[in-house]
């Protein structure tokens, strides 16, 4: 029987962050409504928006914050006591997180709707524990094609997620349904989550030494990126982009109620139209691509069309032109976030991949904990402006990759993937 687990690592990886995205997928239509919306909101109506944009901007960069200090734990647990454990832990903290969300949507609590995403941050290295599994059972040519299929899992939780959080939440299809029926469904999928990986999820590293744990490995992490001489451009590319990545998929659905008035249900139906076209990239055109082009090569295309791709969301004015635009966004992040990935994975050593994907997960977790505050500030002025920020961000970490990257011809990564 045991063999028989073993037999499809890949299956189980799938359907472990397929679970995940999924219960994240859920509360991205609702999540707005809890602090901006007047008639939502479960905050005093006397606040007014520029404070609840404030507030809102704090809320969005709880999770990442905490993440930046907790992932790094997870991912030195994970090298010295395997990867399966740590996941269990980090499913276990996830499934506490959505409990108490849906606590504080129905007592009214702000200050236990922050700590509700302060826990499951903390112990949110879910991505990053499965990414490394991903990446021991992976040859160096097939990296990008399976991180990619983490990719489609990734899409297809979000096809289903966003339309299922709208309509759990809708009062008007079932009486009893409210914002907290989306958290009560997703503590649930959690537990199955939980269940799944105890007696599916095969165990695929072998502690081979221990490495010290601390609180702050965040922060070491940081300095041990700008250290990483054959990581360091990459590294930074991935920063500038999760930087400019998170005022647009933060505030995406602020821009579409603030211009658009968009409902939970059209975020719902929305986000899971962009999750179809995120699942058909990670699935079916990076397998494609990454036969044929390195991932350095891709990156190079990518990353500038994704820039590109975001600037021109902020022009139309017809709410069809959205469903005709949003595919090229999600089709190049798609393209992006697994070459990313493979590039580092290819530039670490077997031994130490749920590290150094730690550290990259610490990079991206800081990198998503500063636009939201910045964001909170900027819809004061010009409900746009995370956009347009979002846009800069991102061709910046393009110009970093395509002048310097070429720095790090000769290294392995290069060599793994042609």
């Amino acid at each position: 029987m045991e063999e028989k687990k073993k037999m499809s690592p890949l299956l189980a990886v799938f359907i472990t962050v397929f679970i995940d995205m999924l219960g994240i997928g859920i509360i991205i239509p609702i999540s707005p409504g809890l602090i901006l919306h007047g008639d939502t909101s479960i905050l005093d109506p006397t606040i007014t928006l520029h404070a609840r944009n404030i507030i809102y901007g704090f809320f969005c960069a709880t999770y990442p914050f905490f993440q930046f200090f907790g992932a790094p734990i997870l991912g030195t647990l994970a090298d010295k006591h395997g990867r399966k454990k740590i996941l269990q832990i980090s499913l276990v903290g996830t499934f506490i997180g959505y409990v108490l969300f849906a606590f504080a949507i129905h007592y009214h609590l702000i200050w236990l709707l922050f700590i509700s995403r302060a826990l499951p941050g903390f112990t949110g290295g879910n991505i990053s524990i499965v990414l490394a599994s991903l990446a021991d059972i992976s040859k160096p040519e097939e990296k990008a094609k399976n991180f990619g299929m983490v990719g489609m899992a990734f899409g297809l939780g979000f096809i289903l997620g966003p339309a299922i959080g709208w309509f759990l939440s809708d009062s008007s299809i079932v009486s009893w349904f409210n914002a907290s029926t989306p958290l009560c469904f997703t503590a649930l999928l959690t537990v199955v989550n939980m269940v799944y990986v105890y007696k599916q999820f095969p165990e695929t590293f072998k502690p081979t030494q221990t490495r010290e744990l601390t609180l702050f490995a965040g922060i070491h992490n940081l300095k041990k990126a700008i250290g990483l001489v054959n990581m360091r451009v990459i590294l930074l590319t991935i920063f500038l982009q999760a930087f400019g990545w998170s005022f647009f998929m933060q505030f995406n659905q602020v821009y579409l109620i603030q211009k658009f008035h968009f409902s939970p249900r059209q975020i719902g139906i929305l986000f899971a139209y962009i999750g179809v076209w995120i699942a058909i990239t990670q699935g079916g055109i990076t397998r494609v691509v990454s036969k044929k082009f390195a991932p350095p090569e891709i990156l190079k295309v990518s990353l500038f069309f994704l820039a590109l791709a975001i600037v021109i969301l902020l022009l139309p004015e017809k709410i069809y032109l959205l469903y005709l635009l949003n595919p090229f966004v999600a089709i190049f992040q798609g393209l992006t976030q697994p070459n990313q990935t493979s590039i580092v994975s290819s530039l670490a050593s077997k031994d130490n991949q749920g590290e150094i994907l730690g550290v990259q997960q610490s990079l991206q977790s800081f990198a998503f904990t500063v636009p939201p505050i910045l964001a909170g500030f900027l819809l004061n002025l010009d409900y746009r402006l995370p956009m347009v920020v979002a846009a800069v961000m991102t061709v910046l970490a393009w110009i970093v990759f395509i002048l310097f990257f070429k720095e790090s011809a000769k290294s392995p990564v290069h060599v793994a993937v042609e």
